[in-house]
């Protein structure tokens, strides 16, 4: 008998080829990398993040048949992950070059592959319970393959389930049609401060000034989901702010160092979802998500997600 909401990824998995590079080169141009390594991506750095915080978790995205998809299901199965879908056996998953500079801004370049062969059934197969914290990326809407199945099989879940929605830099350009059937959905949605001001200019919903801005775009996003929605907007090291029954909280950040910023945001997610899915509050949740993703931007690599003990331990030092 399940005791606790599962954290379940609907979006694309991918390989990420991160490759160091001093700066990016001038168009034409070449540049000598620092490094090169190959980690696996996507949803995967969500899920690993969720699963390393105690959550139990489920990707029902489609993976690939080759050295691509293998490398995924190897990290899947390291930290207890279910890939719900059967493998696809036509291709191999994609590929995402990662540009990483010396002051960790990346820089990206994504192929389309396996990741993108889903269907209402395959998602189907995730077997979707009240409760389950259901996560969609905006890039799945972004290609009409991903959309068109993800929409009809999110119209399909139980009323209770919770769909989370991480929106990336592509949502806010989405035809409009696409965006509000989206948020019409949504239970939670969680962003970076760029990402929620795209949408709000695109929504042409004002934000009202003074205080602190994550503050007010939290709150200005709530009125565009589904009634009660949970928003919360991150702001990197600064932290973020979750709006809930009304009311803004404001949940602050642990400035690092950072080495490499990639997979932050998605770890973040992560580890937010995994303390709602083990009982914790809002502001709670958030307050571990910052810390996860802080000790992250220490460490090289998208699936370098703290664990539970590590965030604790963390947090003692911060005196959070």
């Amino acid at each position: 008998m399940r005791t606790a909401p599962r954290v379940i990824h609907a979006g694309q998995a991918l390989v990420d080829l991160t490759i160091e590079v001093p700066d990016l080169p001038a168009r034409g141009q070449n540049v000598m990398a620092a490094s090169v390594a190959q980690y696996a991506g996507g949803a995967v750095t969500v899920l690993l993040a969720a699963a390393r915080l105690g959550a139990q978790c489920v990707h029902a995205g489609a993976l690939g048949t080759g050295p691509n998809g293998d490398l995924i299901r190897a990290a899947l199965a390291v930290d207890g992950i279910t890939a719900s879908a059967p493998p696809v056996t036509t291709q191999d998953t994609g590929v995402c070059v990662v540009l990483v500079e010396p002051t960790a801004e990346r820089t990206f370049v994504t192929t389309l592959g396996a990741e993108r062969d889903i269907t209402v059934d395959s998602l189907a197969t995730a077997d979707v319970h009240p409760g389950d914290l259901i996560c969609v990326t905006g890039y799945s809407l972004a290609v009409a393959q991903t959309r068109d199945p993800l929409l009809d099989w999110l119209a399909s879940l139980p009323e209770a389930a919770v769909v989370v929605l991480d929106p990336g830099a592509a949502f806010a350009e989405l035809p409009a049609d696409v965006r509000d059937t989206m948020l019409a959905r949504t239970d939670v949605w969680t962003s970076n401060a760029e990402e929620a001001t795209d949408l709000l200019a695109a929504l042409s919903v004002p934000v009202t000034a003074g205080g602190r801005e994550i503050a007010a775009q939290a709150q200005a996003l709530a009125p565009v989901l589904r009634a009660e929605a949970v928003t919360i907007v991150r702001d990197g090291a600064e932290g973020c702010t979750v709006h809930v029954a009304g009311e803004a909280t404001y949940v602050p950040g642990f400035p690092q160092t950072p080495v490499d910023t990639n997979g932050a945001g998605d770890t973040h997610t992560g580890a937010l979802l995994a303390s709602i899915a083990t009982g914790a509050t809002w502001v709670d949740a958030c307050l571990r998500a910052n810390a996860a993703a802080a000790i992250k931007v220490t460490r090289r690599g998208p699936t370098t997600a703290p664990t539970a003990a590590e965030v604790e331990e963390f947090l003692l030092r911060s005196n959070a």
